[in-house]
């Protein structure tokens, strides 16, 4: 699911920007089951930021990567987990209401509990794909 379309709102799209409540989080949360992953993405045209809603079943996880060029925000909105490694390479519980900050160039992973693990992200869009020619060319 993705937010509602925007089409000719905000700044790229010449009309004035205006605020708007775009989902409930925690009714996502309590829907129907799904198969894990985006159960809702931000997709307004001429946003500067990018968000999603994720779910994962119990016990599912997301392995542990380095994000090395964004920050990003995540808000726990149901369910509980463990975010790891921490800073002390100790995995951290997570539980309902954590808002947790993953910055550029840390270890993240993420790994869903019994009640499985719903929760919302939010960074910096990402540029396009371009064509080009290679560096090393």
């Amino acid at each position: 699911m993705t937010s509602p379309s925007a089409s000719g709102t905000g700044p790229a799209g010449g009309a004035a920007a205006r605020a708007r409540v775009l989902c409930d989080a925690r009714d996502l949360a309590g829907s129907p089951p799904v198969p894990d992953g985006v159960v809702w993405k931000l997709a307004e045209s001429g946003r500067q930021l990018d968000a999603n809603v994720v779910r994962l079943a119990p016990g599912r996880r997301i392995e542990t990567h380095t994000e090395t060029q964004l920050d990003v925000l995540v808000l726990v909105v149901a369910g509980d987990g463990v975010l790891g490694p921490g800073p002390s390479g100790t995995p951290q519980p997570l539980a309902e209401g954590a808002l947790v900050w993953l910055p550029h160039g840390a270890a993240r992973g993420l790994t869903a509990g019994p009640a499985g693990l719903t929760y919302v992200t939010v960074h910096r869009r990402r540029p396009g794909m371009r064509i080009g020619t290679r560096p090393d060319s």
